[in-house]
């Protein structure tokens, strides 16, 4: 049996509701010590209200929250010590020097490490002077991933870090992330409708869509676990083919995908060619599914297509 110890975060069965609106509905988790864990989403889906219980904003009114062992509305000062939190958005207080923030957060954490501080300040470009309303919005975003994480935090949550931010400025803030897995080995929640940046640095996966929790998958099983099947017919079709365990039907016409869960029996992905709605579907192509076409199978959202894709390279999102 697994012991509790291994995991940085628990959830259980945890349901939130806003003026009669659900937010988050019977949600169940588990995250890893030591995981970088993506949690995806579209916007409104409910990861910012889970990120609010996990940090203490706000009480488990409807299940459990355990962070670090703990539960987070009670000493909540305690447990923010222990934890790295980086927002979209742009509260730092701008009249500040990036100096004067420094010297505020080595009061506040007691693991506050002051050359790793100025190993981020080296590593992002900033000059210690600077005052924070004169930086751009990437460079004010790379001064609170520093305050998250200068201390060394056992947990780094992180709320859509790179919203709005430019490519040079992401790429920074994900070296920063893989840099602190990497060298030790701490825990990362990486929440994120940028599937490219999940895909990159997440070593788990976990989908929530309209207060539910669809999925929650290690990153390197989800090429194995789904196949993405391309199929065609003579027959114009306003739909995919039938398959038994198939869901995220993208295409028109006379040409379609869907992804298939091959760890469910009753699919087969292998078949050449199947009935269904009296037209013959001829399987013309098979790859593994990626993050991007994985997400929008599972939430229903229909990836843009051409018709006129060859067997070989039918494109996909």
């Amino acid at each position: 049996m697994t012991s509790t110890d291994d995991f940085a975060v628990r959830v259980q069965s945890l349901s939130r509701s806003f003026r009669g609106t659900h937010a988050l509905i019977d949600v169940s988790l588990q995250i890893p010590r030591g995981s970088v864990f993506g949690l995806v989403g579209l916007n409104g889906a409910g990861k910012t209200t889970l990120i609010q219980h996990l940090i203490g904003s706000m009480k488990a009114l409807h299940g459990t929250v355990n962070v670090l062992g703990q539960d987070p509305t009670i000493r909540p000062e305690k447990l923010l010590a222990r934890i790295g939190y980086m927002t979209e958005e742009d509260s730092l207080p701008k009249w500040m020097r990036i100096r004067d923030l420094i010297s505020f957060c080595r009061t506040v954490y007691p693991t506050w490490s002051d050359s790793y501080a100025t190993q981020l300040c080296d590593m992002f470009g900033l000059s210690t002077t600077a005052k924070l309303k004169s930086l751009s919005k990437g460079g004010r975003a790379r001064v609170a991933l520093l305050a998250a994480i200068a201390h060394r935090p056992e947990l780094l949550i992180l709320d859509e870090p790179s919203s709005g931010l430019d490519p040079i400025a992401r790429a920074d803030i994900l070296e920063a992330i893989i840099r602190t897995v990497a060298d030790e080995g701490r825990t990362v929640l990486f929440s994120s409708h940028l599937l490219e940046e999940i895909d990159r640095v997440c070593d788990h996966i976990a989908l929530l869509h309209d207060g539910v929790l669809l999925e929650s998958i290690p990153a390197a099983t989800l090429p194995e676990r789904y196949t993405e099947c391309f199929y065609r017919t003579e027959t114009a079709s306003s739909r995919p083919p039938e398959i038994p365990g198939s869901f995220g039907g993208a295409g028109d016409t006379s040409e379609w995908s869907v992804l298939i869960d091959v760890e469910n029996a009753s699919s087969r992905p292998t078949v050449p060619s199947i009935e269904s709605d009296g037209a013959r579907w001829e399987l013309v192509n098979q790859q593994p599914a990626t993050v991007h076409r994985w997400f929008a199978g599972r939430v229903q959202r229909k990836p843009a297509t051409t018709s006129s894709t060859s067997a070989e390279g039918m494109q996909h999102v």
